[in-house]
């Protein structure tokens, strides 16, 4: 029983020390955001296969009462909340909350909206990881939503 409790102090000791970005000078803090496996609605993340890739790095602000308009990526892309507090709207009636300081696994090919439904502009840094001469976004209609049961 005592070897377990020391083996468990020691694993959390050493736990800040294995889960790292890298191998970096002392100096340097890193602290991993997110870790994972699968994009905003539970789909594994696939890479795009292409001889040209092409890393789209930009902002994107969205003024309060705004939204993006539904839209779907044909490559992966990731973002992260430097401000304000987004919900995207996912096809198939998924819904996620996103704030300052998280980070988005966007969908692919799958039809999302983006909506500022708070008082404070939402801003972004957006990462697409596409290819020469493709589109990272295209606009799309809204998904048709089920009715709903008694509902004409």
């Amino acid at each position: 029983m005592r070897f377990k409790k020391i083996s468990l102090i020691i694993y959390l000791l050493l736990t800040p020390f294995l889960i790292s970005a890298g191998e970096y000078n002392s100096s340097v803090q890193t602290r991993v955001i997110l870790k994972t496996a699968v994009t905003g609605n539970g789909a594994p993340i696939t890479y795009l296969k292409t001889d040209q890739p092409e890393i789209t790095a930009m902002t994107v602000d969205i003024s309060p009462g705004a939204e993006t308009g539904w839209h779907s990526h044909p490559v992966p892309v990731y973002a992260y909340v430097i401000s304000g507090s987004l919900t995207v709207n996912i096809e198939g009636n998924i819904s996620r909350q996103f704030n300052a300081g998280d980070v988005i696994i966007e969908v692919v090919n799958t039809r999302h909206n983006g909506v500022n439904n708070g008082k404070t502009p939402v801003n972004l840094i957006v990462f697409y990881t596409g290819a020469k001469d493709m589109p990272n976004v295209f606009k799309t209609s809204a998904p048709v939503s089920p009715l709903i049961e008694g509902k004409d």
